[in-house]
């Protein structure tokens, strides 16, 4: 299985709009972050998760060439601003499958109605086929490839994690329930939210992320939706063996 981040930042991005901060400033790399997204490429299949606001841009980044499917986390708009830019994709490959709680699909029928209740001649629509997870209720696209959708708690909003065999994506959120902790263990891989060190509401931050990891105990775990508090560079040697923030292009095998 190969992950790549394509984008690992906070809904503003990193630089951050109007802010001369240390980190925005920054001339490494790995302190430019779009908004939060992954690549998952497994047994020839090809896995989004999440549309970002900076879609387009981390497909043309990433050499984009097909898509099998899509899955949504939560319909904040970082995460389902770029559902419009899979037309591309479906000139070339028909309907896309795109997978969502109950939740986010009122919110998505609702943001992209044109999409579902087309009422407009001329232009490309994009091409969608809804599937509506719910948590625990595994599904395979393919023969190798298992997803297990997984419910956490972005503040008061339930949000779907999703687990890939023995690797698991937790982005947006600042509490996981104890039905979903005992689902995620015997991971290889565990990427997790975590915003900033300083504490949040609706987001986790280092401390409280790392009691998380201590009680997971994936092998190896990536830090990603990052606000511009955090440097890459400057901050890493804070973290503890077995844990690194993520960074835009990064790749894991």
């Amino acid at each position: 299985m190969r992950l790549t981040f394509l984008g690992t930042g906070t809904s503003t991005g990193v630089p951050s709009i109007g802010c001369d901060c240390e980190t925005c400033t920054s001339d490494d790399p790995r302190d430019k972050r779009l908004r939060v997204s992954i690549i998952i490429e497994h047994a020839g299949r090809t896995v989004l998760v999440d549309t970002s606001a900076d879609f387009r841009q981390q497909a043309l980044r990433f050499g984009l060439k097909r898509l099998d499917a899509v899955l949504i986390t939560h319909c904040h708009a970082d995460h389902v601003f770029g559902l419009d830019d899979i037309r591309p994709l479906n000139f070339r490959f028909g309907a896309l499958s795109v997978y969502a709680n109950e939740r986010a699909w009122v919110d998505i029928k609702r943001i992209f109605k044109y999409i579902f209740e087309p009422s407009h001649f001329g232009g490309g629509l994009p091409e969608v086929i809804p599937n509506t997870v719910t948590p625990g209720a595994s599904f395979c696209l393919g023969n190798e490839l298992e997803i297990t959708p997984l419910e956490v708690i972005h503040g008061r909003l339930p949000v779907m994690a999703y687990r890939f065999n023995d690797f698991a994506y937790l982005t947006d959120l600042s509490e996981i329930p104890r039905e979903t902790l005992d689902a995620l263990r015997g991971l290889d891989v565990l990427v997790l939210d975590c915003l900033r060190f300083k504490q949040h509401p609706t987001h986790l931050w280092v401390d409280k992320a790392l009691e998380y990891v201590n009680e997971m105990k994936p092998k190896r775990t990536f830090f990603t939706h990052i606000a511009h508090d955090i440097k890459h560079a400057r901050d890493s040697a804070r973290l503890p063996a077995g844990v690194e923030f993520a960074y835009d292009g990064l790749v894991v095998e």
